[in-house]
């Protein structure tokens, strides 16, 4: 069952043409030329119940902007987003408050907690506004606090947490009302290797006891990879691929690097920078070694039986392509068009 459902959804913004010049502001205030930016450009997709989906781009893409229209912060210029609840179908910017005890929201660079207060007063104020009963209350703030490891600062003021202790917070404040739906929006980004560790193993486990549906966008991709089987890539607004990680990877990497370091006895098989073997030409590396780029689908041992008839082979490494070098490839090749 599809828990989000978005259909041509668009967001253009309209500003005055800024008039320079003297009296320049009060021109700009009169003036009826206008730039327009379109931030999202007929996006759709849906969500099924229980995915961690990875929405991705680079910056100005338009993931915040989605985001936005996706909890009702923002209204769109066109398209239509439908959110699944229990009371039934509900459109983000029109049913807000339904909405919002839908949902959880984490922006990583912005915090929902009240910042001279302690954390644990922070929580007391979001289960008066989401009218949490105590026992629940009790039960959801204990497993957040074990699996969050709160205790250590919850009696902390918000403005004294490090940013990773405030990730945490900010986590467990988003999932005190237990929402079945939980929106990401660069939930690691500054944070440090065990911090991010911390996040990642939560979002894991929130979805696999919970069966919380995730909605994340990051630029690390070690999240993704980590946590995402379906990404959404997108850039300039637009849906470039809605799949498997490993169908991004299979479609846009389809070559494995194999690189050969040959027994140092022996003469060198070229002395230039290439060396065909076969069908396959391998390039030198710096430190020697030669580097084969295979098909992702031929097995590695018909290259190794083409080098073995006259080559004694010390050492080989297989290199697969990862979400990251895929993504910049891509995003590369389409900034050269």
């Amino acid at each position: 069952m599809s828990l989000i459902e978005v259909r041509e959804l668009t967001k253009e913004y309209v500003r005055p043409k800024r008039v320079t010049g003297p009296f320049g502001a009060i021109r700009t205030f009169f003036s009826r030329e206008y730039d327009r930016t379109l931030a999202v450009a007929g996006v759709s997709f849906s969500v099924a119940a229980g995915e961690i989906v990875g929405y991705l781009g680079p910056n100005g893409a338009g993931k915040s902007t989605t985001i936005k229209l996706l909890t009702g912060v923002l209204r769109p210029t066109s398209g239509t987003v439908t959110i699944v609840g229990p009371e039934g179908p509900m459109v983000p910017w029109r049913d807000r408050e339904r909405n919002a005890r839908h949902i959880g929201v984490v922006f990583g660079q912005r915090s929902q907690l009240w910042w001279d207060l302690p954390l644990e007063e922070s929580f007391q104020l979001i289960k008066a506004l989401y009218d949490i009963p105590s026992a629940r209350y009790a039960r959801t703030l204990g497993r957040l606090r074990e699996l969050l490891g709160l205790d250590e600062f919850i009696n902390t003021p918000v403005r004294h947490l490090s940013l990773g202790q405030r990730m945490r917070g900010d986590l467990a404040a988003a999932l005190l009302h237990e929402p079945p739906l939980l929106y990401l929006d660069e939930p690691t980004v500054g944070l440090d290797v065990l911090a991010k560790e911390t996040v990642r193993s939560f979002v894991e486990e929130t979805n696999r006891t919970s069966g919380t549906t995730i909605l994340l966008t990051t630029h690390d991709l070690a999240d993704v990879e980590r946590l995402c089987r379906r990404i959404i890539l997108i850039d300039h607004g637009r849906v470039l691929y809605d799949g498997s990680t490993h169908g991004l990877i299979a479609r846009y990497a389809p070559y494995r690097d194999v690189v050969v370091r040959l027994d140092p006895d022996q003469p060198e098989p070229s002395q230039g920078p290439q060396w065909r073997v076969g069908q396959f030409i391998a390039e030198r590396d710096l430190d020697g070694a030669w580097r084969f780029s295979i098909p992702r689908d031929l097995p590695i041992h018909t290259l190794l039986t083409g080098i073995s008839v006259e080559w004694r082979v010390h050492d080989l490494t297989v290199e697969q392509p990862d979400l990251e070098a895929v993504i910049k490839r891509l995003y590369g090749e389409r900034r050269a068009l």
